[in-house]
Formats: structure tokens, sequence, C-alpha cells
């Protein structure tokens, strides 16, 4: 009985940083049954860089580094006096951020501005 290999997944970088596209080829190239595609050759798939600083503002909104701060703490459940505590604002203020959030992320709630910026790859749980 023989046994038949799989082809080789063949892939294709799109990166614009040219040391971080030789990296990756280096890297990915030695994996069994991958490789690189050659111009013009049909892929199985496309590995794709993205700036980080444009990842998240590719939607309708832009949070400032303020509201990231307090994003971040809503994921951790912090309650408006917690933020407050933690950034050395007010309590009106950590409300008013938070109450920024929820329009710019279109949420119901807390919870649910942390779900929606999650999503949108704004912070990772």
């Amino acid at each position: 009985m023989s046994e038949e290999t799989a082809p080789d997944i063949v892939i294709s970088l799109q990166i614009d940083d040219p040391v971080l596209a030789d990296r990756l080829a280096t890297l990915l190239g030695g994996i069994a049954g991958l490789r690189l595609a050659a111009p013009g050759e049909p892929v199985a798939a496309v590995i794709i860089s993205r700036d980080r600083e444009t990842a998240g503002s590719a939607s309708d909104f832009e949070l400032t580094p303020r509201e990231l701060d307090v994003l971040a703490l809503l994921a951790e459940g912090a309650s408006n006096k917690m933020i407050a505590r933690r950034l050395g604002i007010s309590v009106h203020t950590a409300k008013f951020h938070v109450g920024s959030l929820l329009d710019k992320l279109d949420a119901t709630g807390r919870t649910d501005a942390v779900a929606h910026a999650a999503r949108r790859g704004v912070i990772n749980l």
C-alpha cells in the first residue's frame, strides 16, 4: 500500500516591510507541507500585514488614549469609581469617558462595549 502525500499549501506574502517579509519567508519556508508562491502562481492563502495603528481605525470611530485606558479597565470589570481612582480622575470624568465609549462603540452597556471593542480588534481579551 503506497502512502500518498498531500500537495503543499501554497501561500503568498503581501507585506510592505521587507525585513518582516524576509523573516516570515524564512520561518514559513521551514514548515513541511507549506511553500511560498512563485509570482503569478495560484495560492491557497495570503498573509497580509496590517499596521497596528490603523487596525482599530478602519472603522468609523477613533478612541483617544484616555478612552483606551478606560476601556482596558472596563474589560477588567472596573466600576466608574475604580476607574477614577486608577486613572487619577474624578468619578464624573470617568462616567463621561464610559459614556463616550458606549456612543463610539454603539454599545448598549459596559460589557457590550468591551465585546464590540474586542471584535473590532481594539483590545485583546
